[in-house]
């Protein structure tokens, strides 16, 4: 990763929060909101991660970023592979593997699982389309794809793969309707 794309990342995530490019209102946001603060340390431990000369950073990076995993219930690993915009909008009990992949511009709210299934049909890690809000406490594991533009409600279990703009609810997840995401996604770069 280079420095180039780190900005681009953290810019993304904090349109997300903000819905504007000021420099004050990312600051207010590093404040104040503890999802913004929380992902852009883990873009800078990825960063610093990638980077022989600036490795030796990376201990000192790593204790903040650990500090805030511990204060506000995130499970998410630097090493995560997840595209900008992750908005994270309530904190407390997100578990995300390390070996997920997630897109560009999704929600993950509070109690969602995004984990490995190391047995059966669908042995694996799910990948997480773009513009995918995830709702509280939703449980998505086993190597599934969840749809560009999909919603998983609130609770749901999803162990199969989710289509383009789906809306999934119950447990086991079922598609009821292909809204999809329209609504609960805001603020995105290139779209106001």
């Amino acid at each position: 990763m280079r420095y180039a794309e780190l900005r681009e990342l953290i810019n993304a995530d904090a349109y997300r929060y903000t819905g504007n490019d000021r420099l004050t209102s990312k600051l207010a946001q590093f404040i104040v909101s503890p999802g913004f603060r929380f992902s852009w340390w883990m873009r800078v431990c990825a960063y610093l991660y990638e980077h022989t000369v600036w490795r030796i950073f990376l201990p000192l990076a790593w204790l903040v970023y650990h500090r805030l995993q511990i204060k506000f219930g995130y499970g998410i690993s630097y090493k995560s592979e997840i595209g900008g915009g992750l908005y994270l909008p309530h904190y407390g009990g997100i578990n995300v593997s390390e070996v997920a992949r997630i897109g560009t511009n999704c929600n993950l709210s509070q109690l969602v699982t995004i984990g490995v299934s190391r047995r059966g049909e669908h042995a694996g890690v799910p990948i997480i389309g773009d513009e995918v809000y995830i709702g509280p406490g939703a449980v998505i594991f086993g190597a599934i794809t969840v749809g560009d533009h999909a919603a998983v409600g609130a609770n749901c279990v999803v162990t199969k793969d989710v289509p383009e703009s789906a809306v999934m609810a119950g447990v086991p997840g079922k598609v009821i309707s292909y809204e999809g995401s329209a609504g609960y996604i805001h603020n995105t770069l290139g779209r106001a």
